[in-house]
């Protein structure tokens, strides 16, 4: 065992002794346990011993704030950064990278010759609706020779996942859990009425509060011109901060109770409780909060952290500027307040950060995205709600959603509990009672996964390997595994079925007989007849369904002339083999020429708007020309005709269109800064970061239509060119 400048814990122990040992692992311990030490481990032997080590994230923050990491460790020469947009020593021995790129790297079989070991931070990933499929590939096409660990906090069935990957790999993998915590968390419920109390205080509570809220209902009390109502200067009418509306559970409360908002937390724990988190999960109040709460507290920062807040903000401005620290944003930082959310300027996050890491932030009103940094603890996590924004619809949070939050309490060597706040009314708890029930048991949810080929990987799969090879790859995924699992549960329920029904013919049917069709059975087991067929059906279909769904997306591709009916690759399947982002869209309109004369701003700007969309709310304050115009609407066209329609049909995954950024991406083309192009929309909050998310998307798919235009060493000299045009600044940012 190698030595290290602390004590390791037993589960730490455990997984390097099996890495020592040469096995996979896979490793699955709450936020702030040390995991980090066991990857940290793997690099460190891989590059002792001259071998290559990948580590992988699932963002590019990720991914950066990991490099600067190993290089602080290890020396500039020994790692290496590749993400879309940037490439920084590519031949190093430890190449820190994003999950796609790894992914791309197996599927063009360019993966360094000395790879011997990776390492999948965050594997749970592999459930992500959108990205988990590259997970799996990652999984399922590298190498048996190298060696996998898996990280995670939340990995619920890591039994079944091992059992899985270990079939994948041919090997058996160590299985490492670790459910207790280093710091143990402690749940307090806070509202306004009842202050500070836990969870079994405030059912209490809730039962006595609500008790009378009835019977003050029988009675008038309480109602405008009842019994007991006292005029509030319509104060109970509104929401926990102006425009925020009613929240979930509303509709029960009592009008003349002021509800509990930001403030009412912040008074009651600052003096204990803080560094704190404050999530609250809409952009903009996270900014109204923070500014909300520099104007009514006084500084948060002593005299010696308040000196070092103003020696990083005059660095910091004196590089950028105050453009970008505006004088509000200095004098709320300089005051021990803070946000952060994935719309805010790319620097102003990175200083952000920075503060908070240096605990010259006290209080940070911020987004979900937080709980994916790396090392950013806090005393105290406060949940304004615990309902978010997950894609499609306002849902309550998953259990581990809220455990990778609540995670972020408690800082280890600091703290001898980290605390886990929920903001609430009493009126909201009937609705969140449950909830609240299975985040304190701690078990998050299962990984299930998302398994959805991209027609780009079903392109190379077809130019690179045999049908048969496939074939015995798709079915390697772990939807395939679950599969086959439940067509198993499937077939020995239809045994069961099968039985119970002969047994109830009796002399009707003999023992060799096949069952007649239900429609045909006595009346009392036509149910169970019905029943079994669907149970046959779930049997027969369910060990092949990845592999038809694979055929599906051929057959696709062949109806709309990609490939020809001998699987030849006809012009858009060999667009396919370049284009990863919005595929069938890009590619249709490559084929109808739309993108080869287009000047290179105009082309970077089609490419923002083909990769992102802005915030609700957001407006161009300039309208487009007529030009830019007729251009969206001949890239609406394209976006809404029936080949890319029936693409998201089948993947069951939205194009992205936003016309307003086409203006967005030219200016950033042509050399504006980010500061003057934010000016041009009315937006209400900070969502630079949202336009550097679209120019650094943007750029990835101008590199990939590079590789498609190979031919013309022209245009790729045009695009190398608008590469260099539009990397600058904030869009390259690693440390």
């Amino acid at each position: 065992m190698p030595s290290f400048p602390f004590e390791l814990d037993p589960f730490q122990k455990q997984a390097i002794a099996e890495l020592d040992a040469g096995r996979s692992v896979l490793v699955s311990a709450p936020t702030g346990t040390g995991k980090t030490v066991i990857a940290d481990h793997m690099v460190a032997q891989a590059l002792e011993a001259g071998k290559q080590v990948v580590y992988t994230a699932p963002v590019k923050a990720l991914s950066n704030q990991k490099f600067r990491d190993y290089v602080r460790l290890h020396g500039e020469d020994k790692v290496g950064l590749v993400t879309g947009d940037l490439v920084i020593r590519r031949d190093a021995p430890c190449l820190v990278m994003t999950t796609e790129i790894l992914r791309n790297m197996l599927l063009t079989e360019d993966l360094p010759s000395a790879l011997r070991h990776v390492v999948l931070d965050e594997i749970h990933f592999l459930d992500d609706r959108e990205r988990g499929t590259t997970w799996e590939e990652v999984l399922i096409y590298l190498p048996n020779s190298i060696q996998v660990l898996g990280l995670s906090a939340t990995l619920s069935n890591l039994e079944d996942f091992a059992a899985w990957l270990g079939q994948v790999r041919g090997q058996e993998v160590a299985v490492v859990r670790e459910e207790t915590r280093a710091v143990p968390l402690e749940l307090h419920l806070y509202d306004l009425q009842g202050g500070m109390q836990d969870p079994a205080s405030y059912d209490t509570s809730f039962d006595r509060w609500n008790k009378k809220r009835k019977a003050d209902r029988r009675t008038g009390a309480g109602r405008p011109g009842g019994r007991g109502h006292r005029d509030r200067g319509g104060r109970g009418g509104r929401g926990r901060d102006s425009g925020r509306g009613r929240g979930r559970g509303d509709e029960g409360r009592d009008r003349d109770q002021p509800p509990t908002r930001h403030m009412d937390v912040f008074r009651t724990i600052h003096r204990e409780f803080t560094p704190y988190l404050y999530f609250v999960f809409n952009r903009r109040f996270t900014e109204r909060f923070a500014a909300g709460l520099a104007q009514r507290q006084p500084h948060l920062l002593d005299d010696q952290e308040w000196r070092a807040c103003r020696d990083e903000l005059d660095a910091f401005e004196h590089e950028w500027g105050t453009e970008v620290l505006e004088p509000r944003l200095r004098q709320m930082y300089e005051q021990g307040v803070g946000f952060h959310h994935a719309g805010l300027h790319v620097q102003l996050k990175t200083l952000v950060e920075r503060l908070y890491e240096r605990k010259l932030i006290r209080v940070l009103y911020c987004t979900s995205t937080f709980a994916l940094g790396v090392n950013m603890p806090a005393r105290t996590v406060v949940f304004d709600g615990l309902t978010k924004y997950d894609g499609r619809g306002v849902n309550p949070m998953t259990v581990r959603e809220f455990m990778q939050m609540a995670g972020r309490a408690g800082r280890r060597g600091m703290d001898e509990v980290g605390h886990v706040v929920v903001r609430m009314d009493p009126w909201e708890y009937a609705a969140i009672r449950g909830q609240l029930g299975s985040y304190r048991s701690g078990s998050p949810e299962k990984v299930r996964s998302s398994f959805n080929l991209s027609f780009h990987s079903v392109a190379h799969l077809l130019q690179r390997h045999p049908q048969e090879r496939i074939k015995t790859l798709v079915q390697s995924s772990f939807l395939a595994y679950q599969q086959v699992r439940r067509s198993q549960d499937a077939e020995r329920q239809c045994d069961h079925l099968e039985n119970g029904i002969r047994a109830n013919m009796g002399q009707a049917l003999t023992a060799d007989e096949p069952l007649p069709a239900p429609a045909r059975l006595p009346p009392p087991l036509r149910k169970s007849g019905r029943k079994l067929e669907r149970l046959r059906e779930q049997v027969e279909t369910g060990q092949e369904r990845c592999w038809l769904d694979f055929q599906r997306r051929v057959s696709f591709l062949q109806s709309i002339g990609y490939l020809g009916p001998d699987l030849s690759f006809q012009a858009g399947g060999k667009a396919l083999l370049h284009l990863q982002m919005s595929e069938i869209f890009v590619a249709e309109l490559v084929l109808e020429g739309l993108l080869e004369s287009l000047d290179p701003p105009t082309l970077f700007g089609v490419l923002c708007a083909i990769v992102q969309n802005l915030p609700r709310g957001t407006n161009l304050l300039t309208p487009p020309t007529k030009e830019v115009r007729a251009l969206a609407k001949e890239v609406a066209r394209v976006r809404f005709s029936a080949p890319v329609r029936e693409a998201e049909r089948i993947t069951d995954i939205t194009v992205d269109f936003c016309p307003e950024l086409i203006l967005l991406g030219q200016a950033w083309a042509r050399g504006e800064p980010l500061s003057a192009i934010a000016e041009t929309l009315d937006s209400g909050i900070d969502i630079t970061g949202d336009l550097v998310g679209a120019f650094r998307r943007a750029r990835d798919l101008c590199s990939q239509l590079i590789e498609l235009w190979r031919h013309d060493a022209d245009r790729v000299d045009e695009l190398y060119d608008l590469l260099d045009a539009t990397g600058r600044d904030e869009v390259e940012v690693v440390g």
